[in-house]
């Protein structure tokens, strides 16, 4: 399945469906636009797709409506009806159809059809949507899973999967009658054709204000620049667009406009309050992104979303320990120990973390397993930010955080067999093994001796002394168990290698003696031909033709902290060659080496930084001290 129809199929999924609504239509207030389109909605390619919004208006006639849609064909039509019944195609009372190839191909943009059609004030209606092409790509209506105030249902026609149509509580982008800057009205904001492999990525980008966060569509971002050192957009009009102080919308706004121009200056300011690593400009350029990506990812409660779109807007341990750890050993400590009590605040009460949160803090979004590497990623961040964070204040904050650290220490300890090692549980591919893997063997270790450490920093040498113990087990069971099959995915070897091999390296623990070779056999064999690396290749799972920019990450920052400079930068050179337009780095790469999924990713900023760091100076990540 094509990635786009897998992600619309999701959309199906996810959203939670509403009763179906009356064909007679009432007096209703009007609902005649929602501006919000950051997310692909529905499949309108037919026969089997198509969509359809509620509206009212007060006005009595709809001379246009305008949709916000994306398309990956180049050729076809898009034609849009006003009807007074959904499923009927005989109620509708007005039509227009757009060539596709009339308007460049395919692209992404506002797109107004004119329909002169008498309507009655008041009068519930529905705006239709179907394309046809015969070409094998998507077509899609955008909108928004938000909430959206005083609004109509959207429908989802899609004969395989649904059986028909289904009402949801999503809303389509829509404008009846736009006015002003809505719809096409911002030309800015127009369907305009863009090269296919745009379309790669869902996200492109971030708008921030430092309380509320926005993605940036891959095709705003084509063709724009951030202004230096922001998370301001510089438009191909030369407009700006940027997400104002206390405003929860992005907006567009003459070039030097004083709200733009402030939250550019605060911005640098807060990078200059830091360090940027790296030692050419390309390397700066692309960490000083990296950190300001991390920083609007970070939530004023300090949930840290892996990235601002669908499935990902949620706060991981795993990915916002690293951005914890970036965070403090370039300067930003207070930004870390946000993070760092948030993770607290939503450990279970047994001392494990859900395998993710939602961004308020509630709980878990789904009943996904939970995952027992969090209770070692968690006490090595804090660590981490401990070595970097003041002195005169960090014991006092430590204080603070030490519950939390001693409930994961305490159930990471209790977790480990009689030959130390710990239970199966899913690792960072968020899938289950049936015996003990080295995605969960090696966070632990690096976790229980960072524990110990912070326990005898804070005078608990009772904890040092069980952490420090339970991690000497640990660690003779993964040489034991692990290390004469080459650290590979699970401890029976028959699940393939795997990237978290890297774990076993700085800064997570000291290397172990034949742990160079077992990482270059393991990167060999996940290499793929576009230049990066794939989680892993156990036998039973398809990571298909694209590579994931964290697991190819994770060698370069292992090789850095080995001292293998040469093999650190060229992974490096290769993360650092992916970046998209706007210089972000992407989740994946698809096999013609396009940036793809979601566009920036938090996990791989981290590592682009942590890398740098290293490679700036050789002991710049220090490593938890082994058990004693």
């Amino acid at each position: 399945m094509h990635r786009w129809a897998a992600l619309l199929a999701l959309a199906v999924v996810l959203v939670a469906s509403q009763g179906w609504p009356r064909d007679a239509a009432a007096a209703a207030p009007a609902y005649d636009g929602q501006p919000r389109f950051d997310t692909a909605l529905f499949s309108i390619k037919g026969p089997d797709n198509a969509a359809a919004q509620e509206f009212t208006t007060d006005d009595s006639r709809v001379e246009k409506a305008s949709l916000y849609l994306a398309s990956r064909a180049a050729s076809g039509t898009v034609t849009v009806e006003v009807r007074t019944a959904r499923e009927d195609p005989g109620s509708a009372i007005s039509s227009s159809t757009r060539d596709l190839a009339q308007l460049g191909g395919g692209g992404a943009g506002w797109l107004d059809f004119p329909l002169g059609a008498d309507v009655t004030p008041g009068t519930t209606y529905y705006l239709f949507a179907q394309a046809t092409t015969t070409e094998s790509k998507a077509i899609a209506w955008h909108g928004t899973r938000s909430p959206v105030g005083g609004s109509l249902t959207s429908w989802n026609y899609d004969l395989p999967v649904l059986g028909g149509w289904r009402a949801y509580t999503t809303r389509t982008a829509f404008f009846v009658n736009p006015a002003g800057a809505e719809g096409c009205g911002d030309p800015d904001a127009c369907y305009r054709a863009v090269p296919d492999h745009v379309f790669a990525a869902s996200t492109a980008g971030l708008y921030s204000n430092g309380k509320t966060t926005e993605a940036i569509t891959p095709v705003q971002a084509y063709g724009s620049e951030y202004v230096r050192d922001s998370n301001v957009l510089r438009l191909p009009s030369g407009r700006w667009r940027y997400l104002p102080a206390g405003g929860t919308e992005p907006v567009t706004v003459h070039a030097n406009d004083p709200g733009a121009r402030r939250q550019i200056s605060e911005s640098r300011a807060w990078l200059k309050r830091g360090t940027v690593p790296g030692r050419t400009g390309p390397q700066r350029k692309a960490a000083a992104r990296a950190l300001l990506s991390m920083r609007a990812l970070v939530q004023p409660n300090g949930a840290s979303a892996a990235a601002w779109y669908s499935i990902w807007k949620y706060s991981w341990p795993r990915d916002s320990s690293y951005v914890a750890a970036a965070l403090a050993h370039t300067g930003h400590t207070e930004d870390a120990y946000r993070i760092l009590t948030y993770n607290a605040s939503t450990q279970r009460p047994d001392g494990t973390w859900e395998a993710r949160t939602t961004l308020d803090g509630a709980g878990p979004p789904d009943s996904r397993h939970w995952q027992l590497d969090a209770n070692g990623w968690v006490p090595w961040s804090t660590w981490q930010w401990y070595q970097a964070a003041p002195r005169q204040t960090r014991d006092a904050d430590l204080e603070k955080l030490y519950p939390a650290i001693e409930k994961a220490a305490d159930y990471a300890a209790a977790s480990l067999d009689g030959d130390g090692l710990p239970p199966a549980s899913p690792d960072y591919w968020e899938l289950g093994t049936g015996t003990p893997n080295i995605g969960t063997a090696a966070p632990l270790l690096s976790g229980l001796n960072a524990a110990a450490d912070l326990a005898r920093a804070l005078g608990h040498d009772d904890h040092a002394a069980t952490w420090a113990e339970a991690a000497g087990k640990l660690s003779a069971a993964i040489a034991e168990r692990f290390a004469p099959l080459g650290y590979p995915r699970t401890v029976d070897g028959l699940h393939g290698r795997d990237s978290a091999a890297a774990f076993m390296a700085p800064p997570f623990n000291t290397a172990p003696a034949d742990l160079r070779d077992a990482l270059d056999s393991t990167y060999d064999a996940l290499l793929r031909p576009n230049g990066g690396v794939v989680p892993g290749d156990d036998p039973g799972h398809d990571w298909g033709t694209s590579t994931w920019t964290p697991s190819t990450s994770f060698f370069g920052l292992a090789w850095a902290g080995l001292g293998e400079r040469e093999k650190a930068g060229r992974v490096l050179d290769w993360v650092l060659s992916k970046r998209n337009v706007l210089g972000e780095l992407p989740e994946k790469v698809d096999d013609d080496g396009n940036p793809a999924s979601v566009v920036p990713l938090g996990w791989t900023d981290s590592l682009f930084v942590l890398t740098l760091l290293q490679l700036d100076r050789d002991d710049a990540l220090p490593v938890p001290p082994r058990a004693r």
